[in-house]
Order: structure tokens, then C-alpha cells, then sequence
């Protein structure tokens, strides 16, 4: 059913994607489908990027690569049918522009338990749930 399947990884919660990427590779597994594993990073603001060492960004996308790729094999999923993208920026806006892009037809997302701040500011997966240019399996975390 799903052939494409998108999957937000937070790099600095791996562990908490884990339901979501076994979800996706059951889904994909089914279909003969893909995944793809997208981390978004972090904007540096220049003078937060001053403070940093010279390769802090390179170090940092090579330790995510590192630890979503391992997440990923974890979930069982063949490595001709799994792919890491790493972008920059507002997490949303980048799932949604990747998703749009690569021509995902399902969105596999995590989501903790709604709080008030939640309710008025709204989350990642809401926002994605709301604007996403395909399916969108949020679970409960």
C-alpha cells in the first residue's frame, strides 16, 4: 500500500522514533516499499556558530548519520530500502518539504502525550498532520 514512507528521526532522541521506524518498515515490508530516515538539525546562528569548533557541524552530521543509520538497521530494514536524509532547519516545514520532494505517499511520526503548551503552541506532528502532502501515522508515545 505504502511505497514511500517518510520518517522524522529526532537526533538527540533517537530511542523515542523506534516505534515509528518498526512501523514504517512493517508498512514498507508489506509493500516492497522504502523508507527514508530524516533528521533535521539545527540552524546555527553565527554567533553561537563562533563559539564552536571548526567542524562542529561536520562532526554533528556524521554522528547523526551514524545513529539514525543504526536505528534503521535495528528496525530490520534492508539497506537498498533505506535512506537517511539530513536537513536544516524548522522541523515541519522540513519533513513536510522532504515528504513533497521525494514523493512520499505516508508519513510515520511519534508524538508524546498532549500538555497544555501543546494544545496552545501545537507540535511537529500536529503541524505535519495538519499540512502534510500525504497519509500521516502519528503514534502515541
Amino acid at each position: 500500500m505504502f511505497k514511500k514512507i517518510v520518517v522524522p528521526v529526532d537526533p538527540s532522541e533517537i530511542d523515542f522514533a523506534k516505534p515509528a521506524v518498526e512501523a514504517a518498515a512493517n508498512l514498507a515490508a508489506q509493500a516492497g516499499g522504502e523508507v527514508r530516515l530524516i533528521a533535521v538539525l539545527p540552524v546555527m546562528n553565527g554567533y553561537v556558530s563562533e563559539l564552536l569548533p571548526a567542524d562542529y557541524e561536520v562532526a554533528l552530521e556524521k554522528e547523526t548519520d551514524s545513529r539514525v543509520r543504526g536505528l534503521g538497521s535495528t528496525a530490520g530494514i534492508p539497506a537498498d530500502k533505506l535512506s537517511i536524509v539530513m536537513r536544516t532547519g524548522s522541523v515541519y516545514h522540513e519533513v513536510i518539504d522532504e515528504a513533497t520532494d521525494w514523493g512520499a505517499d505516508a508519513i510515520v511520526v511519534c508524538s508524546h502525550r498532549p500538555v497544555m503548551s501543546t494544545y496552545l503552541l501545537g507540535s511537529n506532528a500536529a503541524k505535519i498532520v495538519r499540512h502534510a502532502p500525504c497519509s500521516v501515522l502519528v503514534l502515541r508515545t
